[in-house]
């Protein structure tokens, strides 16, 4: 008996430790607010739907502006302000319920105001800007809230080259500057540099505000765009165009050193004189602003004409004289294979019918004699 009241002892107590441990839940407040966060520009109308889901005994709207007083046997109330103008305004939608008391719920209010303007400009600067030299850019966004959505970007261009983001709290307009370093080269001379201020207020685009471009003049020493040395061929008699045009801001000067006192010229381009001799001519040209100086070297070989008429005739005379000979030679030959007998006629006439004598002796009636060869007569 002691040992059965000692067990429903034991059990009594666990089951009151479990439920005294046990943790209690507060019942959430069976209010809804739609839309949960509202977004709306400083002087703009805003509003919001409160729902309840249980019974209540009064539902309303505390506010510093467009408070709505409770109400009872309605399932929803309306929060409207026509002219928000309240920086720091909360609204809080309330409800007495019959199980869970009194609760409320607030609704988010994001108020935004757009820049009054928004300027760049280079800090302690006027005037162009040298190669490889650091420069401070500002931006300037006047007016403007509330600053932790703010993102100001900077462009070159349409290409961003950076971005600046705000974690302060202040929900008032304030003035925030940006700014940018730059190192500009050659390339950025005429370069366009804008900021675009913008505000991060949720999926739907809001208005951003651009300044006008910061247009940048950099200037650069002179740059040749091809070798700075080169050698070109020209036959004698001719002239041949030597290119010194470089790349530089202000624009580069020329002057230039020539063989035989050539005529000067201030320009990037020249032409060689025809009258130079075959050889070596060297040019120099040197291009310069008062930032730098560069110098190019033209090497100019000219080539002597060669006159082909007397090598011509040359080889027509020999091959004049080798043909001949070829020709006295085959007909030497010829003519000693194929010469005729040489005879003398005694005691009889020619014959006028046949106007010719006959040769070797045939068809011949009258008597010959054969004479020696080649001189001798019998």
């Amino acid at each position: 008996m002691e040992l059965t009241n000692c067990g429903l002892l034991l059990m009594f107590s666990v089951f009151l430790d479990l439920t005294l441990c046990e943790p209690t839940t507060t019942p959430e407040c069976p209010i809804q607010i739609q839309p949960d966060t509202v977004v709306v520009r400083y002087g703009d109308p805003a509003s919001a739907n409160c729902t309840v889901s249980e019974d209540h005994t009064g539902i309303g709207w505390e506010a510093s502006e467009g408070s709505v007083d409770r109400e009872q046997d309605v399932q929803f109330i309306t929060w409207t302000f026509e002219n928000l103008t309240d920086w720091e305004i909360q609204p809080k939608c309330y409800g007495n319920f019959m199980i869970y008391g009194q609760c409320e719920k607030e609704l988010k209010v994001i108020m935004y105001k757009t820049p009054d303007s928004v300027s760049i400009s280079a800090v302690n600067h006027t005037g162009p800007m040298l190669e490889g030299k650091q420069y401070q850019l500002q931006c300037e966004v006047q007016n403007i809230a509330p600053v932790r959505y703010l993102t100001v970007k900077w462009y070159k261009g349409e290409t961003l080259e950076d971005q600046t983001t705000y974690d302060a709290l202040t929900k008032t307009p304030v003035n925030v500057p940006s700014t940018l370093l730059i190192t500009p080269t050659s390339a950025d001379d005429g370069a366009q540099y804008s900021c675009v201020a913008e505000l991060d207020l949720g999926p739907q685009p809001y208005p951003a505000a651009k300044s006008e471009p910061l247009t940048i003049t950099v200037h650069y020493p002179p740059i040749f765009t091809s070798s700075n040395v080169e050698t070109l061929e020209v036959t004698e008699g001719e002239g041949v165009p030597l290119d010194c045009c470089a790349q530089g801001n202000p624009p580069p000067e020329y002057s230039w050193t020539t063989p035989q006192n050539q005529d000067q010229t201030t320009n990037c381009t020249l032409t060689t004189s025809t009258s130079l001799s075959p050889g070596t001519h060297i040019y120099t040209c040197s291009a310069s602003n008062y930032l730098g100086n560069q110098t190019k070297k033209f090497t100019v070989e000219v080539i002597p004409i060669v006159d082909y008429l007397p090598l011509i005739a040359g080889i027509v005379a020999i091959a004049v004289v080798i043909i001949s000979a070829i020709f006295i030679f085959i007909y030497s030959i010829y003519y000693k294979n194929t010469r005729m007998g040489q005879y003398d006629l005694k005691g009889g006439k020619s014959n006028a019918q046949n106007g010719n004598v006959a040769q070797n002796g045939k068809d011949s009636s009258l008597p010959m004699k054969k004479l020696t060869q080649p001189c001798g007569h019998v």
